[in-house]
């Protein structure tokens, strides 16, 4: 594991300085993104807050984050261009590597005319829990914005022991002759519905952390994910 994603607003504000303080000297291994967007007040795009957000990161960390993200830019849809515009000034400025947009519900940004920067990064919904109107919005977006990645999140809807996980049989999106727990063959479809290169999955166990892990070296079966795309379309075309 190289990469750690957190966030301006997560652990009540506090996240940066206790990953800072459990991190120590050990912090500047890791490639570090990062979501602003919310605080103390409430949702907030205006190019001041973010600005502030960016530097007071910094601070916390004790150095700069790879990656900023614009936190459900949804929420404020009608300062999204202008969010963007203020995200990749920081990047030029220094006080990022890089910059994109985290969004849990896509389709609002979709509904109004706007030109932005190119991203490069784009982080949304991945995996089995995800509806088809959020994951098709999603690659919308992704291609209406020219984002140069795509990266996943919350595979498993923020609880992988719920029961789902263990009625549906996840292991059959695995390509043949591969053996996983369900948690695994969950983790490797989420990589390929709908097809990212990185995946950010919290945990606070270690034998979880170690599944995630090995989940990573397994192969997906393509035509099964074809297949349960489109029966997913069909299914919300009918309940639609």
């Amino acid at each position: 594991m190289t990469d750690l994603d957190t966030a301006f607003n997560y652990q009540h504000f506090g996240s940066h300085e206790t990953l800072a303080a459990i991190a120590a000297d050990l912090l500047p291994a890791f490639s570090i993104s990062t979501k602003i967007g919310y605080f103390p007040e409430g949702h907030d795009l205006s190019t001041r807050s973010l600005r502030t957000a960016a530097e007071q990161s910094a601070i916390a960390l004790g150095r700069t984050p790879d990656t900023i993200l614009l936190h459900n830019p949804e929420c404020s849809a009608a300062n999204f261009e202008a969010a963007c515009e203020a995200l990749a000034k920081v990047r030029e400025e220094g006080l990022c590597e890089a910059w994109g947009i985290s969004t849990w519900s896509p389709s609002p940004l979709l509904e109004s005319a706007w030109e932005v920067p190119s991203p490069d990064v784009i982080m949304v919904r991945a995996g089995l829990s995800v509806p088809s109107l959020v994951l098709d919005a999603g690659e919308q977006l992704t291609e209406r914005l020219g984002a140069r990645q795509i990266w996943g999140m919350s595979p498993f809807a923020g609880d992988a022991a719920g029961p789902i996980w263990t009625q549906v049989d996840t292991r059959q999106f695995l390509s043949p002759g591969q053996q996983g727990s369900a948690l695994q063959s969950g983790i490797a479809t989420a990589f390929a519905i709908p097809g990212v290169t990185r995946l950010a999955v919290g945990t606070s166990r270690l034998d979880h952390l170690a599944d995630l892990a090995e989940a990573v070296s397994f192969e997906v079966n393509s035509t099964t994910v074809n297949q349960y795309r489109t029966l997913l379309r069909r299914r919300a075309t009918v309940n639609g």
